[in-house]
């Protein structure tokens, strides 16, 4: 565990401030939900809780499932990171942060093909294939992620099967969290 030199007091409710910065550098925003672990040594521990992280496996199948069926390759992300791909290097994508351009178009609940005029988006940090087609993965009325089409390199636009695929998926995803 990495320490920040902050330090803050806990006021008469049992509160506590996660400072300004730290909440930017980990996208902590206003009700986001949170996870509270303790350790026996007194350590408390605060995690951003993704509740399409806990279809992780699921999730990673149903990613196999769709690249093999498909033949498209997969990335599926919670609202940070990564969670489940294939068709792509899981060692390279695989727990990489989302970008900020995806993070706003989960935000605004959008989704996104590429066509001839809309170029395909960034999608993973630090990650050069790009996503063609992007569905947010929705669960009690929020955004708990999205499932995206990364280009394979053939430089071929989505067709209306690959596009339906991956809008199934999101919508059934979603469905599993309930």
């Amino acid at each position: 565990m990495k320490a920040t030199g902050i330090v803050r007091r806990i006021d008469d409710l049992g509160r506590i401030v996660i400072p300004k910065e730290i909440r930017r550098s980990f996208r902590i925003k206003e009700g986001d939900p949170l996870e509270i672990y303790t350790e026996a040594d007194g350590e408390v521990i605060f995690k951003k809780y993704s509740p399409i992280g806990e279809l992780g496996t699921f999730a990673s199948q149903y990613a196999d499932v769709l690249h093999k069926n498909g033949g498209i390759p997969i990335a599926i992300c919670d609202n940070d990171h990564v969670i489940a791909a294939s068709g792509i290097s899981k060692r390279e994508v695989l727990e990489r942060r989302v970008t900020n351009q995806l993070e706003d178009l989960m935000n605004k609940r959008a989704i996104h093909i590429a066509t001839r005029d809309v170029p395909s988006m960034s999608a993973i940090e630090g990650y050069e294939r790009k996503a063609q087609v992007v569905y947010p993965i929705i669960y009690g009325g929020d955004v708990s992620g999205a499932v995206a089409m990364i280009d394979d390199g053939s430089n071929t636009l989505p067709n209306e099967t690959q596009i339906k695929l991956i809008q199934v998926a999101a919508a059934f995803l979603g469905k599993q969290m309930e």
